[in-house]
């Protein structure tokens, strides 16, 4: 009995040093990541956060903070699920979907640009400098076309939940002005789909 007692203590012991270990490790990680991105270097703090979420998926920051590095690194469709795991994990924190409405719409941007395309794949790709330089016209095709559609829809719904969810908000004004403009294009990108 004394024997089954000691083992389940060490057991026990165990799980929780591990667990204060993790929490260690991914505060350190997050730490890390924070300071490669204020220094600009994004796919170092990318690599640490994704780390710091291997060990320990349900830490709402980790989610958030590397929705936010993806989306300055420009790479909108990872900091999306980033910014929807955040959000799945802390559904009440307003900024989220804010910030998700952001990514969705610098996302629509530059595939109306012609900054990012669509190869025969369905995969969304990055069109080199010197390309983009070169073209006269850009032509999106039907499935960029209606990307756009839905990245601005799924904008325009984020920024109405920031709105919802926020309190005492400083920037609700600009905000359902941004709403009203994306509306705008959305119906403009649908006419031209359309036509």
């Amino acid at each position: 009995m004394k024997k089954a007692l000691l083992l389940v203590s060490i057991l026990f012991i165990s799980v929780v040093s591990t667990a204060c270990i993790n929490k260690f490790a991914v505060q350190e990680l997050n730490n890390k990541a924070k300071s490669y991105i204020e220094q600009g270097d994004y796919e170092n703090a990318i690599e640490r956060l994704k780390s710091s979420a291997d060990l320990d998926g349900s830490v709402f920051e980790t989610h958030y903070n590397l929705a936010v590095a993806y989306t300055q690194a420009e790479d909108y469709q990872n900091a999306i699920n980033s910014f929807r795991k955040a959000i799945e994990l802390n559904p009440e924190f307003a900024d989220a979907y804010y910030s998700l409405a952001v990514a969705e719409e610098d996302f629509s941007i530059d595939l109306a640009k012609g900054v990012l395309t669509i190869d025969e794949n369905g995969a969304v790709v990055r069109v080199d400098e010197e390309t983009l330089q070169n073209q006269d016209k850009i032509t999106l095709s039907d499935t960029a076309k209606q990307m756009i559609n839905d990245l601005l829809s799924d904008a325009v719904n984020n920024y109405n939940l920031y709105l919802e969810k926020g309190q005492n908000l400083q920037d609700g004004d600009e905000v359902r002005q941004k709403i009203q403009k994306l509306i705008e294009e959305q119906n403009e990108n649908q006419q031209n789909t359309e036509g």
